[in-house]
């Protein structure tokens, strides 16, 4: 049984070996656990498969014009389908402008469950706020992290 559901622990073993009719202490359940062995633990990749119809993902990347300007794009992303839920763009973003991005980006109750993003500075206090206020949970990914980059999955 431990071969089979890596995961669970030996409280879960006894009360389905319970429902077999099968009387064992968590004890003797743990006796038999295989030693050295590592379970595996819930990872990025387990993240976005089990929650990636409710996942949007936002971040900037800059575009340079052909007079030497740097604008700002804005992007919010659905992962499920990789769609394009919302775009802007500005010439000097801040965390006010960021911030009516995401309003405008999520409106009448569409707001994801889940909002990943990085730990850029624009995303002050500010935003942080009014993404509560949508009632969207946040992921910030890890820094230095590329495999984690809000708008790139596999």
């Amino acid at each position: 049984m431990w071969h089979a559901n890596p995961t669970w622990g030996s409280p879960r073993i006894v009360a389905e070996l319970h429902k077999l009719e099968i009387e064992v202490a968590k004890s003797t359940v743990e006796k038999y656990k295989p030693k050295g062995e590592r379970f595996p633990s819930a990872t990025w990749r387990t993240f976005l498969d089990q929650h990636l119809q409710e996942l949007v993902a936002i971040d900037f990347f800059i575009v340079q014009t052909a007079r030497i300007k740097v604008l700002f794009v804005f992007l919010a992303l659905a992962h499920d389908r990789r769609r394009i839920v919302h775009f802007n763009v500005t010439q000097h973003p801040t965390a006010q402008w960021t911030a009516q991005q995401i309003v405008e980006a999520f409106p009448f109750d569409t707001a994801p469950r889940y909002l990943l993003r990085d730990g850029d500075g624009i995303y002050g206090a500010r935003v942080q706020r009014r993404i509560v206020s949508l009632g969207i949970h946040e992921v910030v990914t890890a820094p230095a992290s590329p495999w984690q980059t809000p708008t790139w999955s596999e």
